[in-house]
């Protein structure tokens, strides 16, 4: 008889002749089963250069820190005047310069130059636009009613006083950065980047610049974890390659586990005699495994545990398996670490052929997109276990959820683009 598959503390039995199907845990009941007994969280915060925070979450909300603009400014080039002595005709008193305002307040019959963006001088509560005045032996000719508010800004129209503006959690992106700059944050205050130790399990793995001899290939699930941590706000870390007979197995792994905020490990995560991870996270961490196995495809296999707050996560072997649970089941652990809701960008597309799953599990399809109009196409992509190349073809992915048997083509889908 086939033991538990997923374990709910670091003593509990671990599986050794397979996974019992019926233990296995959707991925949305993993990640509850999970963060109900880990408590992920950034690891720490600083404050960094304002020209290096593009990217970074942002660890305090921000607020305006007054009104913007703080005064009437003008949305035209054209003259600044008091509407209310409008249709007539005005002296030209001067002009504003940019950057600039005028001393004494605006008379009634007068108007003055303004750029866009210049502050209207007091008593002016209008702009009449280039493009409509006519000037007349040095006077400017008004011909028809100019409201007041026309072409002005009012003070706090952009942000009020106190105003919440950005909220903790948040991804800078390069708008956010100018807002920073116009309130003046030089180093905001950000949660520092998560070191995760990567590492791969495996006696037949050698390095991508060496030739493989028979029974050898290169490591390339460490390159394709790293970049897609990276993507997703981490900094990843290289460990050296757990090997399988070898005895110092778990003081690697407690090793990268003592230096970094977290470690995923590819290879090693399923159930067979040679697949120590599970074993050894259960022997050196606590609470150790929290789930083991999930009804997905591809990556039954997956891990999920922790030491304290730091995870630790055991990804499939197999290169496509691994990009799949880490991107797709795994992405709301790393963001909980880099303190940001990570969300992959999606696209909306109509299946090129049908697509087809088994009933009761998720499958992650992956897909090819051709471009054309109204929606692109989403070709699927045969799931074998022994790709390598098949993420890299691949655009995307689909969700089919458990009671997603079969999509007919031309179904409208919800393509997830890779971090």
């Amino acid at each position: 008889m086939e033991k538990r598959a997923i374990t709910r503390s670091a003593n509990a039995v671990l599986p050794t002749v397979g996974f019992a199907p019926e233990t296995l845990l959707a991925p949305r009941q993993a990640l509850v089963a999970y963060f109900s007994r880990v408590a992920v969280a950034p690891p720490g915060t600083e404050r960094i250069a304002l020209d290096d925070a593009a990217g970074r979450v942002l660890a305090e909300s921000v607020r305006a820190d007054a009104d913007y603009p703080a005064a009437r400014r003008s949305t035209m080039d054209g003259f600044a005047l008091a509407s209310v002595g409008t249709p007539g005709d005005f002296e030209i008193a001067g002009e504003v310069a940019m950057g600039g305002v005028l001393d004494a307040p605006l008379a009634p019959r007068a108007a003055v130059r303004i750029p866009t963006g210049g502050i209207l001088p007091e008593n002016a509560d209008a702009v009449l636009p280039i493009e409509e005045a006519r000037l007349h032996d040095g006077r400017l000719i008004v011909d028809a009613r100019v409201e007041r508010g026309d072409n002005v800004v009012e003070p706090g129209a952009d942000m009020r006083a106190g105003e919440a503006l950005l909220a903790s959690g948040r991804r800078l992106r390069a708008a956010d950065c100018g807002l920073l700059a116009t309130l003046g944050i030089v180093q905001p205050l950000v949660y520092r980047r998560p070191r995760i130790a990567v590492l791969s399990s495996g006696d037949e793995l050698i390095e991508p610049d060496r030739i493989p001899a028979a029974g050898e290939i290169r490591d390339s699930n460490r390159y394709a974890v790293a970049a897609s941590l990276r993507a997703m706000g981490a900094e990843a870390v290289h460990f050296p390659t757990l090997r399988d007979e070898s005895a110092q197995f778990e003081s690697a792994l407690r090793e990268a586990i003592a230096v970094c905020d977290g470690v995923v490990v590819t290879g090693g995560s399923s159930v067979g005699e040679r697949d120590r991870l599970p074993k050894a996270v259960a022997a050196i961490a606590q609470p150790g495994v929290v789930v083991h196995g999930l009804r997905v495809k591809p990556g039954k296999p997956a891990l999920f545990g922790a030491h304290g707050s730091k995870p630790i996560l055991g990804l499939p072997g197999n290169p496509m398996s691994a990009l799949f649970i880490l991107e797709a089941v795994a992405s709301p652990i790393v963001g909980a670490l880099t303190g940001a809701v990570l969300e992959p960008s999606t696209v909306q597309a109509r299946l090129g052929a049908e697509a087809r799953s088994r009933g009761g599990w998720t499958w992650y399809v992956p897909v090819r997109l051709e471009h054309e109009a109204p929606l692109p196409i989403a070709h699927p992509l045969g799931v074998r276990s022994f790709s390598v190349s098949l993420a890299a073809r691949a655009d995307g992915y689909i969700v089919m959820e458990e009671r997603d048997e079969m999509w007919p083509t031309e179904t409208v889908v919800t393509v997830r683009r890779f971090f």
